[in-house]
């Protein structure tokens, strides 16, 4: 039964193609392909605030399977339990449910009972069949107890993409796992009644600890919610600036993309800051933060992908039927495999302005969030250069259905490097869903992009005069 789901979605993944203007791929659960969005703009919808906080929170354990020495995951704990659902609810929680196991150990099923062992915090992304999208944030750890004991997983599945938030809230669940599982009921209570903040805003929880009293929980989202699903810290201790630029430039033009490192944190951390630089565009291809290890033939597909593999599978990935593809190995800083003209993809001029930004000083008091902005500020700058003209391209007829003007639109770049790059971006499915809304919209979005853009135009309308004056 098992190989035979597995098969099945190892399929789906080889098979799909998404289709340009055909909306949210329709891809079954278990096919874990998007990236969390960078709010409205990137692939996730950005979260105003109100709604609840997360759909379940999951214990995943190892259970020897009755035949062998191997082990299979199994959720062992679910909150909350959904009773009197219809049919069709009952069947989507059960596909969900059962491919959850599956990426919460894809490290496969030999493992042995541990004294030690580093927690890791990690993350996932499921498609379900409409097209929406729900995170799986991970933390796995050795439970309390004396003597050797198997990890366990306490995965908390939302649709709402805000890694340092549930991080902070998967430490709350750890302290209290160190008591009793019957400490952490209540306090998942408290957060499933509670709104999810609006960027900037608080919300307190109270709970209540055996022996600590009650304590007061403050979760404040960031108020600059664009970059509220990534953290750059690992991508920068892995990989150089011209590294992750040659990256930037692959994932531009949707190739295959396969990250390696030994921790189950540094690939998710990673391969989401990678596709959240593709911002305000959304990598609309297969996406796997940690590919499990019944699913290592996805590395073999013709499509574009972008997927994470554990160090222990390199022998099998490296020995792997595979196209043209950049092999990137995060423990020792190096492409092992790549196309070759990575570092010609992108205009020189541009290229230099990116590496010029990145080079600055970052300062050691800097916050995370401020880190974010500095590593992701000169790739927003290369997009609002050479595409920020976008909406000046798009012909309205009377009922306000818009239709973009592709020649014209970069043909109205100076830069011929601009412009043969362009040419090739246009192609492509990135910049496709991208116009596509646009073509909706009557009006450009009010996001953290077309902020940008607005700047940038004002800059060049204030550097004009100065020519001017010095002619």
């Amino acid at each position: 039964m098992e190989r035979q789901m597995v098969g099945g979605i190892l399929r789906r993944f080889c098979n799909w193609l998404p289709r340009h203007g055909a909306g949210p791929p329709q891809d079954n659960l278990g096919e874990v392909v998007k990236e969390p969005e960078r709010a409205q703009e990137h692939c996730l919808p950005n979260f105003a605030g109100g709604q609840h906080f997360f759909e379940y929170l999951l214990v995943v354990s190892l259970k020897k399977k009755p035949s062998g020495d191997d082990y299979e995951p199994t959720i062992t704990y679910q909150f909350p339990k959904r009773e009197n659902l219809l049919r069709g609810q009952q069947e989507e929680e059960e596909r969900l449910l059962g491919a959850i196991p599956l990426f919460c150990f894809p490290d496969g099923n030999e493992w042995a009972p541990l004294t030690e062992y580093p927690r890791e915090t990690f993350s996932f992304v499921l498609t379900n069949v409409d097209g929406s999208r729900k995170i799986g944030y991970c933390r796995r750890l050795l439970p309390a107890g004396r003597g050797p004991r198997l990890p366990r997983v306490y995965c908390i599945i939302s649709g709402i993409g805000c890694f340092g938030l549930f991080s902070k809230i998967l430490d709350e669940v750890e302290k209290r796992h160190q008591i009793s599982m019957a400490v952490i009921y209540p306090f998942m209570q408290g957060l499933r009644e509670a709104a999810f903040p609006a960027p900037g805003k608080t919300v307190t929880l109270k709970s209540f600890i055996p022996d600590s009293g009650t304590e007061f929980i403050s979760l404040t989202r960031p108020l600059d919610s664009h970059l509220e699903h990534v953290d750059f810290s690992s991508l920068l201790r892995c990989l150089s600036f011209g590294q992750i630029l040659q990256i930037f430039a692959s994932a531009v033009l949707e190739r295959r993309i396969i990250f390696l490192a030994e921790g189950l944190s540094t690939l998710s951390q990673c391969i989401h800051a990678a596709a959240a630089l593709l911002y305000p565009f959304s990598w609309a291809h297969t996406y796997i933060p940690v590919v499990p290890e019944s699913l290592l033939a996805t590395v073999c597909c013709p499509t574009p992908f972008m997927v994470g593999v554990q160090m222990r599978f390199r022998q099998e990935v490296m020995e792997s039927p595979m196209e043209e593809v950049l092999l990137v190995n995060l423990c020792e800083g190096t492409f092992l495999m790549s196309v070759g003209d990575e570092k010609d993809i992108l205009p020189p001029k541009l290229q230099e302005d990116i590496l010029e930004s990145l080079g600055q000083e970052i300062k050691g008091s800097q916050t995370s969030e401020q880190i974010n902005e500095h590593v992701s500020g000169p790739f927003v700058q290369f997009f609002v250069k050479t595409v920020g003209h976008y909406a000046s391209y798009i012909k309205r007829e009377a009922n306000g259905q818009g239709h973009f003007q592709e020649r014209a639109f970069y043909k109205a770049l100076t830069s011929k490097a601009n412009r043969r790059f362009v040419k090739k971006f246009v192609k492509t499915q990135l910049f496709s869903l991208f116009i596509q809304e646009a073509e909706k919209s009557k009006n450009p979005p009010a996001g953290y992009f077309q902020q940008k853009i607005l700047e940038y135009e004002e800059r060049k309308k204030q550097k004009k005069p100065k020519e001017k004056t010095l002619k």
